[in-house]
């Protein structure tokens, strides 16, 4: 199943934060670490080591409904009528759905190059907002899926409290998402039990629309919230930035900038539509901007200004969300590609001279991924988590490459799968492409739709 550990390993070439290093020999600890020591025997990893990715931003349960929602409505289709559809997929799915299909969702992101993941968790009651005998059953199933995987989990329990910036109720299918203060305060510190070398508990606020103020300070005061990853989605949508201007008289990322504490435990997931000021206060306050091109693009939210903020030296990591493509490449290759259709000009995340679009990329994401999920993943150095992939070496579409050329090969050459095999906290999860309990967890997954297509 795993690999045995304590063990050393040699690789030829290792992607580092100073770039690539040759002949690195690491060995790792009882828990998964990367120690300073390495000696004696070795296994040989290969020739390309690239640090594994975080995934920042998931709804597990959208990965299986991708597909369903791309043929034409009655009106103009936007985010607000794709809403619709998910929450009529989501009524079906309870615990056991909900365990089969993240189990095979983080099957494929393990095989795609993620190595931990931030779950976005909103579906925590019965679909008729009555909670389950056991309150954190759903919570339950994400954590029990992603030790069947292998991944490792920031859990990221969502406060959900009105239907809107204007205070109004839930609506019925709103209403699982739900909850008051104090027991979202308690389902965190009953999460927060289960903590371990691979889960974290944060805070999800879903929206300032779904959190008002006095309750979003309250959570911010907690204990809870004292030293764990906070994630909110904000300005997602141009109707989400007009409704914030005419309720609170600011736009959505100035009003929390200017009303929170925002810093490197911050995770901004899209904040998609921002003004030059909130773009520049956005990089200055360290926290990540956590962009998700695909799931943006499939929705038709619009395009992050990806040159301005990375001018201003700002943070970013990427995350697959609604799991509408499962890909670090892809949300990178389509977070570069988006600006070049809109600027019409190439190469625009490479901002000087010579610099490499993925050498740019790529350690950006690892960076602000790390930051989001509050754990030591995106390097491989010592006393960060045992993470990494090792890419084909074999592939037609890196032979010949250098280490001046393999990170834009394995980003913009196409997409044969280069993902050999990927270790987590010292464990191999993936090996030679194929997920070790891969066969067992794709026919649950099919059982599972099965089921839920004859309701």
């Amino acid at each position: 199943m795993g690999a045995t550990i304590p063990t050393n390993y040699v690789a030829d070439r290792v992607w580092t934060t100073q770039g690539w290093a040759g002949d690195v020999r690491m060995s790792i600890d009882d828990r998964g670490y990367l120690t300073s020591t390495a000696s004696g025997e070795a296994e040989r990893l290969g020739h390309w080591v690239l640090p594994g990715m975080p995934n920042l931003h998931s709804h597990a349960f959208q990965r299986a409904m991708a597909g369903l929602a791309e043929r034409k409505g009655r009106s103009d289709d936007s985010f607000w009528t794709w809403r619709e559809t998910m929450y009529a997929f989501a009524a079906a799915i309870g615990p056991d759905e909900l365990k089969a299909i993240a189990a095979q969702l983080y099957v494929e992101m393990l095989k795609s190059g993620y190595t931990q993941v931030c779950e976005f968790h909103y579906l925590h009651h019965q679909p008729d907002g009555t909670p389950y005998a056991q309150p954190e059953a759903m919570s339950l199933a994400l954590i029990e899926a992603a030790r069947e995987a292998g991944i490792t989990l920031t859990l990221l329990p969502v406060l959900y409290m009105s239907g809107g910036f204007d205070g109004r109720p839930l609506t019925p299918r709103q209403r699982r998402f739900g909850h008051d203060l104090p027991s979202y305060l308690r389902l965190l510190e009953t999460l927060q039990k289960y903590e371990n070398e691979k889960l974290r508990v944060g805070i999800a606020l879903h929206s300032l629309r779904a959190v008002p103020e006095d309750a979003m300070r309250n959570v911010l005061a907690s204990d809870a919230a004292k030293s764990c990853p906070i994630h909110i989605h904000i300005a997602e949508q141009l109707g989400e930035v007009q409704d914030c201007l005419a309720t609170r008289g600011a736009r959505p990322v100035e009003w929390l900038l200017d009303h929170a504490d925002v810093d490197a435990r911050w995770t901004l997931v899209h904040a998609t539509h921002l003004s030059a000021g909130e773009t520049s206060r956005l990089a200055r306050s360290g926290a990540v901007a956590g962009l998700c091109p695909t799931t943006e693009a499939n929705l038709g939210d619009g395009l992050f200004p990806l040159a301005d903020y990375l001018d201003a030296h700002g943070t970013l990591g990427v995350g697959s969300d609604s799991h509408i493509s499962v890909s670090p490449v892809e949300e990178l290759r389509w977070l570069e590609y988006g600006q070049r259709l809109s600027s019409c000009h190439r190469n625009i995340a490479a901002r000087r001279q010579g610099d490499s679009v993925g050498e740019t990329l790529w350690p950006a994401a690892l960076r602000g991924g790390a930051l989001a999920s509050g754990l030591p993943i995106g390097e491989l150095r010592a006393g960060a988590r045992a993470d990494l992939l090792v890419l084909d070496d074999r592939a037609a579409l890196l032979a010949a490459r250098d280490e001046h050329a393999v990170i834009d090969s394995f980003l913009f050459a196409g997409n044969a799968p280069l993902v050999r095999d990927v270790m987590v906290g010292g464990e191999w999860v993936v090996r030679h492409f194929v997920h070790r309990d891969e066969e067992r967890i794709a026919a649950r997954y099919r059982s599972t739709m099965e089921r839920l297509a004859q309701r």
